[in-house]
């Protein structure tokens, strides 16, 4: 083990959610030691997620309380863990963070594996690139597992990488290193549906797949607001109206697609098709394609499909958990940003300074936000 500075020695603060519903409550706790293939990161700026605010008033990922919640970081790595060779300390960093405890974003040191992290590209600030992580990982993983298309920026892992993928009742938990879960033969697809492509998943999806697919038809939903960031800025070959009805968005995308035939693929980022009307979008479909629907996980309940559709409930640490380079998503992805395919998903509004401007920033996050990604600055 190695660390960088004294104030690697010195215990931390942490932003912790004392029950279901709140309030938060700072305390000190000890400096973290990395095990094995860790490392600690002094963070700088963490990204505040729907995901944060449903575990605080639902607990739909909490075991127990208290719970340090954040799943976004960026900062500075103080020390690292046996194994590791690829980051130092020093190194500035953006960061996957964890489901709770040491692995939590929500405090002044965060511990993760060191493949949950990449160095920070020099174009980003940290607040930009505490807003990336979970969005691009769950993208990742909506094409690869959910759509079998493999990534050219990533590379096939050595015999043996990877993280099985596990039960949900595991997700509070660090994984174990395991082999891969190996994918089908993917389906022939030339057209897709982003549902949501303005969200910070949907606008890292379109990039990965026009980089996978350069003749790939995308088609997004989004408001009139982001209609040029998506097509002119991210790459969709054009945009329908999310507030059109379901059954006139699923027409417009028909007559989108080629041959006015219907897309191939869905990715939901938003949960667009769950429930009542809203399963009007499987309508998008093209009756003799694959019908392949890879859908983010908003909630612990699944979204009905038809008859015929294959799905695919996703988030964002089954990125690593799949052939096709995934155990490296994230470690590649600075060189991807570096070169110029990958640009930063969606605007960021800094919504205050310190761990206790997180609270508040949840709140505003909870009324409703539109392409924009919230951040605390630490």
């Amino acid at each position: 083990m190695s660390q960088g500075s004294s104030s690697a020695r010195k215990g931390i603060q942490q932003y912790v959610a004392t029950r279901k519903g709140g309030p938060f409550q700072l305390i000190d706790a000890p400096y973290p030691v990395p095990g094995p293939n860790e490392i600690c990161i002094r963070n700088r700026a963490v990204g505040l997620n729907a995901l944060d605010w449903k575990n605080l008033h639902f607990g739909m990922m909490v075991e127990n309380w208290p719970e340090i919640f954040g799943i976004d970081t960026a900062g500075v790595v103080e020390v690292v863990g046996e194994n590791v060779t690829d980051i130092k300390a020093g190194d500035a960093v953006m960061s996957l963070a964890g489901h709770g405890g040491r692995a939590g974003a929500f405090q002044d040191v965060t511990t993760v594996p060191a493949n949950y992290a990449c160095r920070k590209p020099a174009a980003w600030t940290f607040e930009q690139a505490a807003s990336v992580p979970i969005c691009y990982l769950t993208a990742v993983a909506t094409i690869i597992k959910g759509l079998g298309v493999p990534l050219p920026h990533l590379r096939e892992p050595t015999k043996g990488e990877g993280e099985a993928i596990p039960n949900l009742d595991d997700l509070i938990s660090p994984i174990a290193t395991r082999p891969p879960q190996h994918l089908p033969k993917p389906a022939q697809i030339n057209s897709v549906l982003v549902v949501g492509g303005s969200s910070g998943v949907g606008a890292c999806a379109i990039q990965l797949l026009r980089n996978a697919l350069p003749n790939l038809v995308i088609i997004s939903t989004n408001s009139p607001a982001h209609k040029y960031k998506v097509t002119s800025g991210l790459g969709a070959n054009t945009w329908v109206d999310r507030n059109l009805k379901p059954s006139e968005i699923a027409k417009a995308v028909q007559d989108a697609s080629p041959q006015g035939k219907g897309v191939d693929a869905i990715i939901d980022a938003v949960s667009g098709a769950q429930g009542g009307a809203n399963k009007a979008i499987f309508d998008s479909f093209r009756p003799d394609g694959p019908k392949l629907y890879s859908y983010v996980m908003t909630s612990m309940q699944k979204v009905e499909v038809p008859n015929g559709v294959k799905a695919a409930m996703i988030y964002g640490r089954m990125a690593f958990q799949t052939d096709g380079g995934g155990f490296e998503a994230m470690t590649r992805l600075a060189d991807f940003v570096d070169k110029g395919d990958f640009k930063l998903p969606v605007e960021i509004e800094v919504v205050g300074k310190g761990l206790s401007a997180i609270g508040g920033g949840l709140e505003k996050l909870r009324r409703g936000v539109s392409g924009t990604k919230l951040v605390v600055s630490l």
